[in-house]
């Protein structure tokens, strides 16, 4: 699929949903260049295999989201435990919590889980040798912090909504009775993004379904955060 180098990575898969550790491997298992050692149901799974691993991976590719031990707490253990193995968070969440927490945490890249094939064993081959490596959603964040960061504001008042900025982004859409098709178009997001979202926003909130999520957003819901 890739023209990357015959150099094989060794690739150990974190992930709480079996479909998506089978699919995985069965996906970098066609490439020449990627050797899927384990998959591991998660953190403290892949702790207990890399303890033995000889010679351990060479990334280790992660869900941010895992019950027990998430992706964000097995990467800040990788960092100092296991800091040869390079830690890729493949995920479908791009939350700022997410991508924020997990490069702090010492992650070398950041992913969404509806990555072309190609960028995926590309990245986990640039991870390998130590290269950062984010998707456009994480990117975009990272810009988006930069820019707000060196931009002097007025100080502005503590948020009491328990909603991220993204899923403020999301509530409002629907609040305007956007489809899921749509607020994906919209964010620049996938469509399973956008499912994730809004049952995030329905359990922070207390509501059944998006009807009274959209009857929230008209009474006393977030104003346009785009403007």
């Amino acid at each position: 699929m890739t023209s990357e180098p015959a150099v094989r990575v060794r690739v150990l898969i974190v992930d709480d949903q079996v479909l998506m550790r089978q699919g995985l491997r069965k996906l970098l298992e066609l490439e020449d260049s990627v050797e899927v050692t384990a998959d591991a149901a998660g953190g403290a799974a892949a702790l207990a295999h890399l303890a033995t691993a000889e010679p351990p991976p060479d990334v280790a590719l992660v869900d941010a989201h895992m019950p027990g031990m998430d992706g964000i707490a097995l990467i800040a253990r990788l960092t100092v435990e296991h800091p040869s193995v390079a830690a890729v968070i493949l995920t479908t969440f791009d939350e700022d919590d997410y991508i924020f927490g997990g490069l702090r945490a010492g992650a070398k890249g950041y992913l969404l889980k509806d990555t072309d094939p190609d960028e995926l064993v590309s990245s986990l081959h640039r991870a390998a040798r130590g290269e950062m490596v984010l998707g456009s959603a994480a990117a975009s964040r990272l810009v988006e912090a930069l820019q707000g960061a060196a931009t002097p504001r007025a100080a502005e008042p503590e948020a009491t909504s328990p909603l991220s900025e993204r899923e403020t982004e999301v509530a409002h859409l629907v609040g305007e009775g956007a489809t899921n098709r749509q607020i994906a178009r919209r964010l620049f997001i996938t469509e399973g993004t956008t499912k994730n979202h809004i049952s995030s926003i329905l359990r922070k909130l207390e509501l059944h379904d998006r009807t009274q999520l959209a009857v929230w957003v008209r009474r006393s819901g977030p104003t346009d955060p785009t403007g």
